[in-house]
């Protein structure tokens, strides 16, 4: 019984010193990144405004927001540095464009230009809902 209580200190004293390691080590990883922050990073701020780094000092960040829009931020506030997905959003538009136009889909984002919208806001080509059903089967 003696032994009880700083077997339970230890227990629960080391998960907490190992948690506290993990999140110094996370806390540099992020303080370097920052300090190693160049012009032309795209970066994402804390929250979570995408933008390009065009000017830095020892403490503040300017950041392009948009065409010609340029705003100030601290060094503190850059989440992280992001890498140019250029084939990832190739893949994401091509999926997005199949889901668009799949038979089930009720969004008018994928109808064509000449169909009318029903009340639910699907696209409609005319047909009674029973052909379209009857269609949908048989596909």
């Amino acid at each position: 019984m003696d032994l009880l209580l700083p077997l339970l200190l230890v227990a629960l004293l080391i998960p907490m010193f190992l948690g506290v390691r993990k999140q110094k080590r996370e806390a540099s990883k992020v303080t370097e990144m920052q300090d190693s922050l160049k012009i032309g990073d795209r970066v994402v701020t804390t929250s979570g405004l995408y933008g390009t780094v065009v000017d830095i000092d020892d403490t503040s960040v300017d950041l392009e927001i948009a065409e010609e829009i340029v705003t100030t931020w601290l060094r503190q506030a850059i989440r992280e540095v992001r890498k140019d997905d250029v084939d990832t959003t190739e893949d994401n538009t091509e999926d997005t464009t199949a889901a668009a136009v799949s038979p089930g889909n009720t969004s008018f984002e994928g109808a064509e230009t000449n169909h009318e919208v029903n009340g639910n806001g699907a696209a409609h080509n005319g047909s009674s809902d029973a052909q379209d059903a009857s269609r949908l089967t048989k596909d």
